[in-house]
């Protein structure tokens, strides 16, 4: 079977490797075709450099499609273009069903509806992404951007309560993990396993590639300080709620 198209969606610089970079690695280590939409920060900017390295070292064929929106509570993430989640909703729809019509991905992959942990830039890619995908298979609208493309499945990025249960114990203080849903391992229609240690190797490869919000994160910088063991298993564990726009969708890997 052909592997799906997949086209992933991220808010911020470094989401990309640390929800789902072990996804893209295990997809394109298979042969799989794949790219990346950032909705923050601008060309030109330190970390729009460091996911450009991160796509390069998960696999991915071509460089990130920079939106270049300011990231919420930092404006020099993109001088003189509006916050994310200020610029006018139907312009954005517009201009991402150009690049959907153009990729022609068979699957989605972005946030769930609360942003995996409430981030209202991770909430606004989320809704996005859903009415772009949407947008981009009907005929009629937006007629001068290609002709219409039916995505087939979107998959969600979501967190097992495991994984939450870790993190509050080794990771985030109790304010900040409670931003974080718990969904049960009946409630996840995929988890995908990165098995194999190369694959985990690249992953955290792109992590680290994020040098910028390494030093600024606390929290990402107290995760990749874990044992070897704790860290690498969460690593290794990607989770997805899994939603059909056609009968029979398709699947992600």
């Amino acid at each position: 079977m052909v592997a799906p198209r997949l086209l992933f969606v991220h808010a911020h610089p470094d989401d990309e490797s640390l929800w789902t970079g072990g996804t893209i690695a295990q997809h394109t280590a298979a042969g799989g075709d794949a790219d990346l939409i950032v909705c923050t920060w601008a060309p030109g900017t330190q970390r729009h450099a460091e996911v450009v390295e991160a796509a390069r070292i998960l696999g991915l064929p071509r460089e990130p499609i920079a939106l270049g929106y300011a990231d919420d509570r930092i404006p020099a993430s993109a001088p003189g273009a509006p916050r994310f989640c200020e610029a006018r909703l139907d312009t954005q729809v517009r201009e991402m069903v150009a690049h959907i019509r153009r990729l022609r991905p068979d699957a989605l992959v972005t946030y769930d509806p609360i942003g995996v942990y409430g981030h209202q830039d991770h909430i606004h890619a989320h809704r996005l992404a859903d009415a772009a995908a949407r947008a981009a298979a009907v005929p009629n609208i937006y007629r001068r951007l290609g002709d219409p493309w039916q995505i087939k499945s979107i998959y969600e990025v979501t967190t097992s309560a495991w994984m939450v249960d870790t993190l509050w114990e080794h990771v985030f203080d109790e304010k900040e993990v409670d931003r974080l849903q718990a969904v049960s391992d009946d409630d996840i229609d995929l988890r995908v396993d990165i098995d194999s240690a190369a694959l985990l190797d690249r992953k955290e490869a792109a992590i680290q590639a994020h040098h910028t919000e390494l030093d600024r994160s606390i929290a990402m910088k107290a995760l990749m300080s874990l044992p070897t063991d704790i860290r690498r298993k969460l690593l290794a564990t990607e989770c997805y709620h899994r939603r059909d726009l056609i009968p029979g969708g398709t699947p992600l890997l």
